[in-house]
Parts: structure tokens; C-alpha cells; sequence
């Protein structure tokens, strides 16, 4: 929800000597100030890596998982050297691209998948070959970098611990720097080619052998990157695709909570800020870096989710043919918020991270799409496969940073306090002038969200509000301004008084009053509290 300060409008003097302070007090679970933005959009690249897959030539059976947020939604579908393809889908609709597009044996390549649309979406591929599986969150053209820092790769016995080019299980691992935009020069500091020059949409491939220090990749146009190794050694001579997209880089301390479904005794954390690799311990779940952070554990490279990063809305897909979790963490206080399409999960076997205030749980799903989501706070939620006792995963893709009681808010709610005083009337105006509403509380599950989010905030010398309830000047009857029925009220007692005591509604914004009503004359200079819904993604 947003909670904003209003301009002085028509028709409104200010309170003489008021200064209206608004200041959010929200915990560091919600607060607007450092949200993430939802990783939706309309225009998406996507490569296909090379995959070794037991060393057999399967056929790729590779696919595109697209989700729209509004009705009316146009995709275009421009796979490289084949013919294009449009699908028309809905809000909440997801349409599955399948695909044979691999890349192979290439320094520079054309190879890639284009999407775009009329409206935003949301796109995870996989990449499957047989029994090899590896999935990714696809990040939006519009919201790739020019910068990225890629943490020091580990060492995996009988991939790259003896590494050779010509023998593709023993290749080094390998940087793959999509661009986005005509002539855009990369350079990667610290590898042996250090710079090349892409036309739009092609991709570049670069070496990245064990060592120590973190590698720097900067362009002069956003670039996606990935961090891949087509047949990385997971146990008894098997290997498979290891792959990653990489987030952009970030240039402040951030923490990072492992989930212990993730992790197993073998897993390492890959820290690019300071550059390290770090041995997981499950007696501390919680790394720092400044930069990004992946897990890696055979078969199993991950980009983690920092704190900064939780939000209140992610979609998590079920993959065909592998049992599919969703790995949810959140704050041990709000676990009776989470909410898997419209109920909470069954039974979750929540887990303490120990040292911290957070709790993990892995919810296997059901149905093939998957909003979850949190009625009053921000958490973290991963996609997690497994195939023949293998993992693979990716983070969910984020719909929403704004936490909504009644679900997934594509736009969130808009909750306005002006910093003047006026009439009744006049406050119905303003509100109409910014295309709001003087709010209408006529649920008591509403009234309450209402109530809680005014605990949360603190005004300074505001004691009550205009809210959109006045009675009938024809019957005296109480009525709200969006016409739904009184049928809930929040009277002070002894309140409302008779017709000519007041035709007008004020709320006092006093908690120990328990944010009660009363009838007021309509000309009283008074604050208003102007509301938008939210847009809610269908369930």
C-alpha cells in the first residue's frame, strides 16, 4: 500500500499552526523504501545453453513458461531463423513456448529467443534434455544493467579441476553476455579476452577458469549475463547442465538467508563482495555480500534472494515431469499470512534458521500456476524441481512488493492523508481531483486492514479524518459514497446523534479510541482520506 502526503487543492484552507508529519513505522519486513521492483515486463531474451546430458544426443525439449497480468495481452514469440508466433492470453493466464533452440559450440552467437508484448508478463524457461534439467527467471530487457560481478566459481572434481577446452565435461565454466542494443561493446575484466563488439540480440561466450577473485563484466548497454557449465560433474562420472542468470550488480551490503531445502552438506556459497566461497553451515544460514550471492550444490547453481529483495507476491510454475516445491522464508511473526493461490499451505513443516529471525518451509504444489502471496508482509520464495533425486531451481518471479490482505496487487492500494483541512464537500472534491475517493469502509475486514496500516503510520496533531459516510438528506439514512450497504458500523457510544447533530462522519485516528465515529457538521474544516483500490492479479 502506499501512504502519501497530499498538495493544498481547491477549496481548502490550512489549520492554522498544523504541520502534518507523516512517518512511516513500518518494520523492516514492509517497508516502501527499499522494495524491489516486480520482475514483469514487455520485452524478454532468452538463450538456451548448451546441454551435455549424459554425454547422448537427446533432443532438447526446452519451453518458455509466459504469464499474463492483464487482459487483452499480445505475445510475440521471434525465435532465431524460425517463424515468428502471436498468442493472445488473459490476467492470470499462461501460455508454455516449447523450443529445440540450443546454443552449441560458438564464441559468438545469434541463437536467441525474443518475447515481447502489449502488456507486462512474466517468463521462466527451462531447459531440459533428458534427465537434465535447469531452470531460469528470465529479468525484463527494461530492467538488465551494463554491470555485473561474478563471484569466484568452485571447483568440481572431474569437471574443472583438470580443465581443458577440447573436452566439453571438463570445460571451464562459462560466461554467456546477451546483448540488448546495436554495437554494444562488453568488456570482462580479468579473463583472457577481455572485450568483444555485439550486434542486437547476439550472444557472447567467455572462459571462466578457477580462481580466487571475483570477475567485473561492464557494456555500454544493458546486457544480460549467465553463468553456465554444460556438463558439470554431479556423482559417479554423471554430469549435467549447470546454469544461472545473474542479477545486476549492487554495490551495497546485503544479506542473504539460505533455506535449508536448498542446502545439503555438499553446498558452497559463492560470494562476490568480499570475493569468497564459503562452506554452507546450517547452524548459520545467513551470509553477507556486496554483490550477489549463489548457492551452488551438484547439479544446483542459485541466485539468492537478498533481504532488501522480499516482496509480497511472487508466481511459482509447476514443472512437468519433476515434483515441484515452492521454498517459502519469512519472518517467524507472520507465518499465518502466506497464502498459496487462495488458502495457506497445508501442514507446513516450518523450520527455524538458526541465529536469526526467519523460518523456511518447502510446500510441494499442486496445480500448474501458483500465485503465493502474503496478506501483510514481504518474504522470500524460490521454485525448486527435483528430477531422479536432483535439484534445480531458480528465485519466483515477483508480482508484487505491496502486501493486500485480499491478494496480489499488480498496482498496489493508495491510501492519502491531505496535509490541509476542508468541508465535507470539499474533501470529496479533492479526492476526485487526484481520481480517488473519499474512503468507504463498509466491511469490518476492511475497516481493520485500514486501522492497521493508520497504526503503522503516525501523524503528528491529525486527531480525525473525513471518511465517506454522511447521511441522506431526503431520508436521514447513513449511506457510503460508494454505495455499499451500511450494514457495519464503528460508532463512538451515544454516536450517531439525532439528524440535526451532524450530517457528515468523522474517524478519529486515536488507537486507544479505537478509530471511532462520529456525525459532524459537514463544514468543518477537517482532514481528508482519500482511497484507490488495488488491481488484484486473478487467483
Amino acid at each position: 500500500m502506499w501512504i502519501r502526503l497530499s498538495s493544498v487543492g481547491p477549496g481548502f484552507t490550512m489549520s492554522p499552526g498544523l504541520v502534518l508529519v507523516l512517518v512511516l513505522v513500518l518494520a523492516a519486513l514492509s517497508s516502501e523504501s527499499s522494495l524491489p521492483e516486480a520482475q514483469t515486463g514487455r520485452k524478454f531474451i532468452i538463450v538456451f545453453p548448451e546441454n551435455m546430458a549424459y554425454y547422448y544426443p537427446f533432443t532438447p525439449n526446452n519451453k518458455v513458461w509466459i504469464t499474463a497480468m492483464y487482459d487483452e495481452t499480445v505475445i510475440n514469440i521471434k525465435p532465431h531463423n524460425l517463424t515468428p508466433k502471436t498468442k493472445t492470453i488473459h490476467a492470470g493466464e499462461s501460455f508454455i513456448f516449447k523450443t529445440k533452440l540450443e546454443l552449441g559450440k560458438f564464441e559468438i552467437s545469434e541463437k536467441t529467443l525474443v518475447i515481447d508484448s502489449n502488456k507486462k508478463i512474466t517468463v521462466q524457461a527451462v531447459s531440459m534434455k533428458n534427465n537434465s534439467v535447469q531452470s531460469a527467471l528470465i529479468i525484463p530487457a527494461e530492467k538488465l544493467s551494463s554491470e555485473y560481478l561474478i563471484p569466484p566459481v568452485p571447483t568440481i572434481p572431474g569437471t574443472n579441476d583438470q580443465s581443458t577446452k577440447d573436452v566439453i565435461e571438463r570445460n571451464p565454466f562459462q560466461l554467456l553476455i546477451v546483448s540488448t542494443g546495436q554495437e554494444t561493446t562488453v568488456t570482462v575484466k580479468d579473463l583472457a579476452t577481455e572485450q568483444v563488439k555485439l550486434n542486437l540480440f547476439a550472444v557472447a561466450k567467455f572462459w571462466v577458469p578457477v580462481k580466487e577473485q571475483s570477475v567485473a563484466v561492464n557494456a555500454n548497454k544493458p546486457v544480460a549475463v549467465l553463468l553456465t557449465h554444460p556438463c558439470a560433474i554431479e556423482h559417479s562420472c554423471t554430469c549435467r547442465l549447470l546454469s544461472a542468470l545473474l542479477p545486476p550488480a549492487r554495490h551495497t551490503k546485503l544479506r542473504f538467508f539460505i533455506p535449508p531445502f536448498l542446502a545439503n552438506d555438499k553446498t558452497k556459497l559463492l560470494l562476490s563482495g568480499p570475493s569468497e566461497i564459503k562452506t554452507y553451515d546450517p547452524n548459520s544460514p545467513l551470509v553477507e555480500s556486496t554483490g550477489p550471492a549463489l548457492l551452488y550444490r551438484p547439479g544446483l547453481l542459485l541466485p539468492l534472494i537478498p533481504e532488501t529483495d522480499f516482496a509480497s507476491c511472487y508466481l511459482v510454475n509447476k514443472i512437468s515431469d519433476t515434483k515441484s516445491f515452492a521454498v517459502i522464508t519469512v519472518h517467524k511473526d507472520f507465518t499465518e499470512g502466506v497464502r498459496i493461490i487462495t488458502d495457506p499451505p497445508k501442514s507446513p513443516d516450518w523450520e527455524q534458521l538458526k541465529g536469526t529471525e526467519y523460518v523456511s518451509t518447502a510446500v510441494e504444489l499442486v496445480e500448474d500456476k501458483n500465485v503465493i502471496w502474503h496478506t501483510s508482509s514481504k518474504m522470500a520464495v524460490y521454485f525448486a524441481g527435483r528430477k531422479n533425486d536432483s535439484l534445480f531451481g531458480n528465485p519466483a518471479s515477483i508480482i508484487s512488493a505491496s502486501p493486500d490482505f485480499r491478494g496480489c496487487p499488480l498496482t498496489p492500494e493508495v491510501l492519502e492523508l491531505g496535509e490541509v483541512a476542508g468541508g465535507w464537500k470539499e474533501s470529496v472534491k479533492y479526492c476526485k481531483d487526484k481520481n480517488l475517493e473519499l474512503i468507504s469502509m463498509s466491511e469490518p475486514k476492511f475497516r481493520d486492514h485500514v486501522h492497521r496500516k493508520m497504526v503503522q503510520s503516525k501523524s503528528k496533531r491529525v486527531r480525525e479524518v473525513w471518511i465517506g459516510l454522511r447521511r441522506s438528506s431526503l431520508t436521514a439514512n447513513w449511506y457510503w459514497l460508494n454505495n455499499k450497504s451500511v450494514n457495519s458500523t464503528n460508532w463512538e457510544a451515544g454516536e450517531p446523534g439525532a439528524s440535526h447533530d451532524g450530517q457528515c462522519a468523522v474517524m478519529s485516528l486515536e488507537e486507544k479510541k479505537n478509530f471511532e465515529w462520529r456525525d459532524e457538521d459537514c463544514c468543518k474544516a477537517t482532514h481528508p482520506v482519500c482511497y484507490q483500490e488495488a488491481d488484484l492479479l486473478p487467483l
